[in-house]
């Protein structure tokens, strides 16, 4: 049965159970609300792009709880760290996804069966505590049908698709309301897709992309 909470009925200890038995949760996080599953189990990805009816192509980015959660699944590598530093320091918690190189245990599905994976940490509390439930990383994507309107605040959540989830989380709206920007700092900077953190605000941390 699925099971609903907000902001004051909320049961971490249950969400984190739910979660470590491959249950799918849509939550909102501080740029729209998103879709997850415990990483830990391609079972669990794979119900993810089955509910958006996404194609495998497409990659999930992760979502991490702490700052020091980056590098249990990615790599750092020393020509791009001074500017990965900054780019953190300047932008996280917040509206940057960055792209990395990733560890080799790093689900292959989850990636498009590529060797990067976008590693965001969001700036909302509640969005903080269900990625900690699930061990502080949580393989996510916009909780939308692929194609369809990207949803900002619960109520715009679509009926067929909170069908297809076992919890949801009734957070209202989301602050920032815009996808965010993603950047590849896994070689060369280089800047995939705009939304919330601006390129002119980037280019003044880290220098022209």
């Amino acid at each position: 049965m699925k099971k609903i909470y907000n902001l004051e009925n909320i049961d971490l200890l249950a969400i984190e159970k739910s979660l470590k038995d491959g249950k799918l949760i849509v939550y909102p996080t501080d740029t729209v609300y998103g879709v997850g599953g415990i990483i830990s189990s391609e079972e669990t990805i794979k119900k993810i792009y089955r509910a958006k009816e996404r194609s495998f192509k497409s990659p999930l980015i992760v979502l991490v709880s702490d700052i020091d959660k980056i590098e249990e699944i990615a790599y750092i590598e020393d020509k791009n760290r001074e500017a990965i530093d900054k780019l953190i320091k300047n932008f996280w918690p917040g509206g940057l996804t960055i792209i990395l190189k990733k560890r080799e245990w790093v689900p292959d599905i989850m990636t498009a069966e590529g060797d990067t994976v976008g590693i965001r940490m969001p700036d909302l509390d509640i969005a903080l505590k269900i990625i900690r439930a699930a061990g502080g990383l949580l393989p996510t994507t916009s909780a939308n049908i692929s194609g369809e309107k990207t949803p900002r605040a619960y109520e715009e959540l679509s009926e067929v698709f909170k069908n297809r989830v076992d919890l949801l989380i009734d957070g209202g709206r989301s602050p920032l309301g815009t996808e965010s920007t993603i950047i590849d700092m896994s070689n060369k900077p280089k800047i995939l897709r705009l939304g919330a953190i601006s390129i002119e605000d980037i280019e003044k941390v880290i220098g022209k992309i």
